[in-house]
C-alpha cells in the first residue's frame, strides 16, 4: 500500500469542492491505495464544512480563523502532517477545489513517479469544462525572454515556436508526457523526500505563482518537471 497526503484549500466553493472530493473518491474506490484528504477551509463563513464534513467522515477538515491564502493553508497540512509521518508518506499531492480527476489519475500519476526517481513532481492533462486542453498544463519559466514574448503577443503569433511559444510550450504534443518547467497548483504531486530537499511552499505567496516558485525549487534540487 502507498501513502499520499491529498491536500485541498476551500473558500466558498463547496459545491465545486463536493465535485471534487466525490472524483477523488471514485478514483480510490476503482483503484484502492492507502491516501489520507485533508481540507483546509480559509475562513469560508459560509456553511461549507457544515455541508460536506457529514458528506465525507474520511476526509479531515481543517479550519482557519482567517483566509490565510493558498500557500500558507496549504503549508499547514504539509508541515504538520505530512513532516511529522515522513517515514511512511510517500507522497503529496496539491489539488484545486475545482479539480475533478479520473477514476486512474492517482494510481496512474503515482506509478510514474515511481518509475522515474529523477522526476520531481508530476502533473496532468487538464481540461476545461467543454473538454478543451488546458495549455497551463504545460509552462514554461517566465524568463525575461519568455516574458517578453508573451507580453507584446509574441508567443501568440508563433505559438509552436520553441523561440517564441516557450511560455506555453504548445510545440510538445498536449497528448504525450513531456519534461515542463512549471507544474499547475490545480495538481502537483510530488514525491516526499524531493519536497525534503526543495523546501515547501513559500508562504509570502498569498495566493497565485506559488506554483512558479516551487516548480523552479523543485529544478534547482536536481530534479525534473513532468
Amino acid at each position: 500500500m502507498v501513502k499520499i497526503s491529498v491536500v485541498i484549500v476551500n473558500y466558498r466553493v463547496k459545491y465545486f469542492l463536493e465535485q471534487s472530493l466525490r472524483s477523488v473518491r471514485a478514483a480510490l474506490k476503482a483503484y484502492p491505495m492507502e491516501v489520507e484528504i485533508f481540507v483546509v477551509d480559509n475562513h469560508s463563513q459560509d456553511d461549507s464544512l457544515d455541508y460536506l464534513i457529514p458528506q465525507f467522515p474520511e476526509v479531515r477538515f481543517i479550519a482557519n480563523t482567517k483566509n490565510v491564502g493558498f500557500a500558507p493553508a496549504s503549508f499547514l497540512v504539509l508541515r504538520r502532517h505530512t513532516v511529522l509521518h515522513s517515514t511512511v508518506l510517500r507522497c503529496s499531492l496539491l489539488y484545486q477545489r475545482h479539480t475533478v480527476i479520473a477514476e486512474n489519475t492517482l494510481y496512474e500519476v503515482f506509478q510514474f513517479m515511481e518509475a522515474h526517481p529523477e522526476a520531481g513532481g508530476a502533473g496532468v492533462k487538464m481540461l476545461d469544462g467543454d473538454g478543451r486542453f488546458l495549455p497551463e498544463s504545460k509552462r514554461g519559466f517566465p524568463t525575461p525572454w519568455v516574458s517578453f514574448c508573451k507580453i507584446f503577443g509574441l508567443s501568440a503569433l508563433f505559438p509552436h515556436s520553441r523561440i517564441f511559444g516557450h511560455y506555453h510550450m504548445k510545440y510538445l504534443s498536449p497528448d504525450e508526457c513531456h519534461p515542463i518547467d512549471i507544474l499547475s497548483g490545480a495538481f502537483m504531486f510530488m514525491r516526499r523526500e524531493t519536497l525534503d530537499k526543495s523546501g515547501l511552499l513559500d508562504e509570502s505567496f498569498f495566493m497565485y505563482g506559488e506554483d512558479i516558485d516551487l516548480s523552479y525549487r523543485l529544478v534547482l534540487a536536481g530534479y525534473t518537471n513532468y
